[in-house]
């Protein structure tokens, strides 16, 4: 598939405020199943520099800072082209010692996963128990129980979108059956380290009904699969993730996947977000 996405984001302050630098985290990634072929950042105001990085999870972020003349306004406006592959999310064969969960990671592999392990954050005790009830179900078989995992949670929660703010605890989500789609990616997450499977956020873009009018920036779930290496998990639509999604930031840290982050110096300023998202296939 090929897409064009225009996406603008759009801060209003309450007062004049001096921007401190600040991190864009909106550039499509780059590798076998997907490419970028067109991308365009516009900045007002403009800043006085930028510096593309690379992250240490390795996603390309932009870091850009002002001079020190006050403002009431932040606008991002970033224009992109992208091309999509993976037209077949089951086309791997794991390796033989990982076919049965909970995987006995090799040192080496498992030494580069540990942030994605549940040693990094701790197991949430009722995604604990959602993880072993499927595990049992399947007879601990990877593919079938990310599969299960996809679906409970597709099934049993009811989408919210809540445009602002960090994921709810796995347990909560759970416990009330609802949450938006960051809520139902980190507890798809959980469920996942709870069983051993390194596991971790996504954010970026879901291609869903093109004709429709307001869109959202999308969050699901990558797992590592020895054999198939990171495989993409939505567990708010129900789907494996094929060439309909379109990855931007892939991190163990949802905090760490926003697509635009940084401070403002102004005493007692307030700040509202509005923003525009446009996908069509092309």
């Amino acid at each position: 598939m090929r897409y064009q996405i225009s996406h603008t984001t759009t801060y209003t302050y309450s007062q004049p405020v001096v921007l401190q630098p600040h991190l864009l985290r909106l550039r499509p990634r780059c590798d076998g199943d997907q490419s970028l072929e067109q991308f365009q950042v516009q900045v007002t105001p403009p800043p006085a520099g930028t510096t593309e990085i690379l992250d240490p999870e390795g996603n390309a972020i932009a870091r850009h800072w002002w001079y020190e003349t006050p403002t009431q306004h932040l606008t991002y406006h970033v224009q992109s082209q992208v091309s999509t592959y993976c037209m077949n999310p089951f086309n791997f064969l794991l390796e033989a010692w990982a076919t049965k969960i909970p995987i006995d990671y090799p040192t080496s592999v498992l030494a580069g996963l540990q942030p994605y392990l549940a040693e990094a954050i701790g197991i949430d005790p009722v995604a604990y128990q959602l993880a072993q009830e499927i595990a049992q179900a399947v007879d601990e078989n990877p593919i079938m129980f990310l599969s299960e995992l996809t679906q409970q949670i597709y099934k049993a929660c009811q989408y919210q979108i809540r445009e602002t703010g960090s994921p709810l605890p796995p347990c909560m989500t759970w416990t009330q059956k609802a949450g938006s789609c960051r809520d139902l990616a980190v507890l798809f997450m959980a469920a996942c380290r709870a069983v051993g499977l390194a596991a971790r956020f996504v954010s970026g873009y879901q291609e869903g009904d093109l004709d429709a009018q307001d869109r959202h920036l999308h969050a699901w779930a990558e797992v590592y699969l020895p054999g198939a290496g990171w495989r993409g998990y939505d567990p708010t639509q129900g789907l494996v993730v094929s060439d309909r999604h379109i990855p931007l930031v892939a991190t163990a840290w949802p905090s760490n996947a926003a697509p635009v982050s940084g401070l403002i110096r102004g005493k007692n300023a307030t700040s509202t977000m509005n923003y525009q998202l446009l996908i069509q296939a092309i």
